[in-house]
C-alpha cells in the first residue's frame, strides 16, 4: 500500500503559500500605484511652481527696468518684450507681451502649454 498522505499535503501548502504570494502582490500593487501617481503628479506641480517662480522674477524684474525710464522707447500698444538672462533657459516654451497705454505699463508671460506655471501679470505707472 502506497501512501500518499504527505504529497498531497505538500502540494496543497504549495497552492496556498502561491495564492497568498498572489494575494501579497495584488494589495502591494493597488497601494503603491496610487501612490506612484500621487507624487508623479506632485513632481509636476512643482515643476509648474518653479516655472511660475522665474516668470515672477523675470517679469518684476523687467519691469523695474522699463520704469526706470526704458519704457520711453515702446510705443503705444501691444508689443513682443525680449528680456535679458541666463533663467531664460530655466522657462518652458512662451513669450513676453508689453503694452504700453500712455504712462500705464503691462508685462505679461504667457507660456505655450497650460500648465506650465500660468500667465504672469504686472502693471504699473510710469513717473
Amino acid at each position: 500500500m502506497v501512501n500518499r498522505t504527505p504529497h498531497f499535503r505538500r502540494a496543497r501548502e504549495r497552492g496556498a503559500l502561491m495564492t497568498e504570494m498572489v494575494v501579497a502582490m495584488a494589495l502591494l500593487l493597488f497601494t503603491l500605484m496610487p501612490l506612484a501617481y500621487s507624487l508623479a503628479k506632485e513632481q509636476r506641480y512643482l515643476r509648474a511652481c518653479y516655472q511660475r517662480a522665474v516668470a515672477m522674477e523675470f517679469v518684476d524684474g523687467e519691469l523695474e527696468v522699463l520704469l526706470a525710464g526704458e519704457w520711453r522707447a515702446f510705443k503705444d500698444g501691444v508689443q513682443p518684450y525680449q528680456p535679458r538672462g541666463w533663467a531664460l533657459t530655466n522657462l518652458p516654451p512662451g513669450k513676453f507681451e508689453l503694452t504700453v497705454a500712455g504712462s500705464t505699463l503691462r508685462l505679461e508671460w504667457l507660456p505655450d502649454v497650460k500648465d506650465h506655471g500660468g500667465k504672469v501679470v504686472r502693471e504699473a505707472t510710469a513717473k
